[in-house]
């Protein structure tokens, strides 16, 4: 048993970001632990939503790729995410989804390394992301391969065969966080280009491209980042390769002059070439106003929050007795993102009972439950709730009753 040094009223006085979670439209009566799968409406994201389809669609019609600058919507958002990955302007682009963003990338990567013919990257990588590796190879042929490689000795695993890394920053199941500046400047000693996935970095804690040296990045933002459901992803493509990088989506918003319509592709000399069709205004323009809610804060500070509210999670659990009847699957907190990962056999059996009162969380394959931790909008006083319902679905055996063992088309 723990006890407490703080209550968690005590912990959320003091909290430095509370009144971040004023921006956000939660449901009452739901602690929300599934941020880092779908983050929470913004307010802001609702009231342009609103602006741009009644205004600026039902009202300006088609001079609002002019008037309000839709056409520069990528750049512009672009630019919102490089500056909560560490990335300076005109590095970043927003467009398209990071499977689609991972076909270019990893393409244009591979053309940049003639000489090299494979692909390494983790077994328990984002299935995506293996997915689009091993289309791609069957697109290009046998001389390429994918090579898998040990999540927690990657040193050991490289060589001058390789030519791209492909490396998920935070294991989607356990949180493992990987090093990013250490593994990129050992990938770098052997002539390897690296490609970090940041779905579950950005908007949760500090990433610093530039200072780490990448070469590329992608990335989501519809978990840490708030921009809805589908939301478009980004890429990152390090300044000092832009000029060298050519990826092969060549659609028209790539061209170094889209409105010229030339029959003849030209690609822009800048990040703009990784644009392909049309961009999505709505979404893009909902995205642009959720990110406002970074504004003022550090990721340092939602960094420690982040912490503060895992270390809270742990103890409390203790405390309530429930924290042995799970296998703890992810690192300790220094080497993990904002998440935690508890296993046990009736993993999604427990995650529905949980979430039928009111603590929505995440069930990962085969017997994982995934706790994300959000730092703008959580409360200690929602964890607290948490545990206590946790607590009584393990003590009582709720998770027994076969309406939670039904499995949904989502899990």
């Amino acid at each position: 048993m723990m006890n407490k040094v703080f209550s968690a009223e005590q912990l959320d006085s003091k909290d430095p970001i509370r009144h971040k979670r004023e921006l956000f439209s939660l449901p009452e009566n739901t602690v929300y632990l599934d941020g880092n799968s779908l983050g929470p409406l913004p307010k802001a994201a609702e009231l342009r939503a609103r602006e741009v389809v009644n205004e600026q669609w039902g009202r300006d019609l088609i001079t609002s790729w002019n008037k309000h600058e839709w056409i520069s919507l990528p750049s512009k958002v672009g630019d919102q995410i490089g500056a909560l990955v560490g990335a300076k302007s005109g590095q970043v682009i927003c467009c398209d989804s990071i499977s689609v963003n991972l076909f270019k990338v990893l393409s244009a990567a591979l053309k940049m390394q003639p000489h090299r013919k494979v692909i390494a990257t983790t077994k328990d990588n984002f299935p995506t992301d293996l997915y689009m590796v091993q289309g791609l190879i069957e697109l290009l042929g046998d001389d390429y391969r994918l090579e898998y490689i040990d999540e927690h000795n990657i040193e050991a695993s490289l060589n001058d065969e390789i030519a791209v890394l492909m490396l998920t920053q935070v294991n989607f199941r356990s949180g493992n966080k990987i090093n990013m500046k250490d593994v990129t400047a050992l990938a770098h000693k052997h002539g390897i280009l690296t490609l970090w996935d940041l779905a579950h970095s950005a908007g949760a804690f500090p990433v610093e491209l530039d200072d780490a040296h990448v070469d590329f990045a992608v990335g989501c933002t519809y978990k840490y980042l708030n921009g809805g459901p589908g939301s478009p992803a980004f890429i990152y493509v390090a300044e000092r390769h832009q000029q060298r990088y050519k990826q092969p989506l060549a659609g028209w918003m790539g061209h170094a002059a889209p409105f010229a319509f030339e029959p003849d592709y030209q690609p822009a000399q800048s990040i703009k070439q990784n644009l392909s069709g049309t961009p999505g205004v709505i979404g893009m323009s909902i995205l642009s106003a959720a990110l406002e809610a970074f504004d003022d804060v550090s990721l340092k500070a939602l960094d420690e929050k982040s912490k503060k509210l895992q270390t809270f999670f742990i103890c409390e659990a203790k405390r309530a007795g429930v924290w042995d009847a799970f296998d703890f699957a992810s690192p300790v907190i220094d080497n993990r993102g904002s998440q935690i990962a508890l296993k046990h056999k009736d993993a999604y059996a427990i995650c529905q009972a949980w979430i039928a009162q009111g603590v929505i969380a995440d069930f990962r394959a085969p017997d994982i439950l995934r706790i994300g931790f959000a730092p703008l909008y959580l409360r200690f006083v929602d964890i607290e709730y948490a545990v206590a319902q946790l607590s009584l679905i393990i003590e009582e055996r709720q998770y027994e009753d076969p309406a939670f063992k039904q499995k949904h088309h989502v899990t």
